[in-house]
């Protein structure tokens, strides 16, 4: 633990902020030989910038950082594992800090990802004293850290078996209730789908099932793609396309980070954690190309590509969902390639019925640096998603508006009436930044937690 949540002794090296516009003002209060020094190595406030101050005895005397503001969620994310090992304060020569960003910048700027490789060097270590603002901050960083660490894992180490065992140990330390749907009885429960899906795994799919609170309140289900690995099927991926396909349960992880918070903050809610969660492997059972399978929903679709898997597993679990009448219904998945090409790895995308709330999503996102965009429902492309020997059919006729077909699809499990949203997200950094090292990444995670807290409150 690199935050530590409790007054800083005399002995912590003091940590002033400062941004450009702000630098000039704090400098002239400095002794003269400060101002030259922080001259002499160039510091000027620029964020992720920090000037190192040795005192008279040549130990380190004080820091000051940059940022871009002190409430930007990675404002020193780039300090622990850039400043000497030892124990920091924030100090107060410089911009006044805000403890929840502070806490949860430093304590994401030192997590690595160490299950299999050792980090190269310790962090700082930054002590503030208890605040609800520390304590909130270090709650997100560490349940964001928990969500990367997931998708970071190997398929190896985290198939449907160990997924559920970590929806599990969420469940037992905050007293929910777990459910799982194995195997052949998958077929036996309605969940057919699914499955088709996972059925040629060695690890036997599963629905795994989370419930949580106040059966008064009002009912909020979460619903994560979970496909441990996908190899394409039958339809193979290639090498290329299948190297990070460890990542292709980023939706589950990110839901189970979600409902993690809902707990942990006591939102009033009736949770419901659904995740069904399968290997796309290749095997002589394998699904196949053309195969019609029957759904939860009773909609028949055909198969167009079983590298289309997830939204097939997914329309079995949102018809499941959707049969308790939740007063809301999130579903989270690293669904198409399309939504990347739309809009990056950096800008998940959000697909909602009604078009206040999809802008109200998008400015709190872009509020709090954890951004989504949002993509339309547009039902005059369904025509594209209909077979000729079934309902529906789990590709487009055309490359085009990939994201969109993928959320068309989903969106005839759903009940017209049902609030309900999709995300489409990469649930990866592809390039390093502050706070984000190249891996798994919780998009979307602070957003949602925020917006579901101004809903139902805490």
């Amino acid at each position: 633990m690199t935050v530590q949540l409790k007054k800083p002794g005399a002995t912590c090296v003091a940590v002033h902020l400062t941004d450009r516009d702000s630098f000039a003002r704090h400098s002239a209060a400095l002794p003269a030989a400060t101002r030259q020094w922080l001259a002499t190595v160039g510091f000027d406030g620029a964020p992720y910038s920090h000037a190192l101050l040795p005192g008279s005895d040549g130990r380190l005397q004080a820091v000051w950082a940059g940022v871009r503001s002190t409430d930007h969620p990675w404002a020193l994310a780039a300090l622990p594992r850039q400043l000497p090992t030892g124990r920091y304060r924030l100090g107060s020569d410089g911009l006044a800090a805000d403890d929840e960003a502070a806490a949860l910048s430093w304590q994401l700027g030192s997590h690595v990802f160490s299950r299999y490789k050792a980090p190269s060097r310790a962090s700082a270590e930054l002590l503030i004293a208890p605040s609800a603002g520390a304590r909130h901050g270090l709650l997100l960083a560490q349940v964001i850290a928990a969500t990367r660490d997931l998708i970071n894992t190997p398929a190896e180490h985290l198939g449907p078996a160990e997924l559920a065992a970590a929806v599990q140990q969420a469940a037992q330390a905050h007293g929910a209730k777990l459910k799982q749907t194995v195997g052949d009885a998958l077929l036996k429960a309605g969940f057919p789908a699914i499955h088709a899906v996972g059925r040629a795994a060695v690890q036997a799919p599963r629905l795994i099932e989370l419930s949580w609170g106040d059966p008064q309140s009002p009912r909020l289900t979460l619903v994560g793609k979970g496909v441990c690995f996908d190899s394409g099927g039958l339809d193979i991926k290639s090498p290329e396309g299948m190297r990070q396909m460890k990542k292709d349960m980023g939706g589950a992880a990110t839901a189970l980070g979600l409902a993690t918070l809902v707990m942990a903050l006591k939102l009033k809610v009736r949770l419901t954690l659904l995740i069904p969660a399968v290997e796309n492997a290749i095997a002589g059972n394998a699904y196949r190309p053309g195969d019609v399978i029957k759904t939860r929903s009773g909609l028949h679709i055909e198969i167009g590509n079983t590298d289309a898997e997830g939204r097939v597993i997914l329309c079995d679990a949102l018809s499941y969902a959707a049969e308790s009448q939740p007063d809301l219904l999130i579903d989270l998945a690293t669904l198409t390639g399309a939504a990347r090409v739309a809009l990056g790895g950096q800008l998940p995308a959000l697909f909602c019925r009604q078009m206040g709330q999809a802008r109200d999503l998008v400015d709190l996102g872009l509020a709090l640096q954890d951004p989504l965009w949002h993509l339309p429902l547009w039902r005059d492309y369904h025509p594209g998603i209909e077979s000729e020997i079934a309902d529906i059919v789990n590709t487009g006729r055309g490359p085009q508006a990939g994201a969109i077909n993928a959320a068309i699809f989903l969106e005839d499990f759903v009940p017209a009436a049902q609030d309900w949203l999709h995300i489409d997200l990469y649930a990866w950094n592809d390039s390093a930044r502050p706070g984000r090292p190249v891996g798994g990444e919780a998009q979307t995670l602070r957003t949602l937690l925020a917006w579901l807290q101004l809903r139902y409150g805490r």
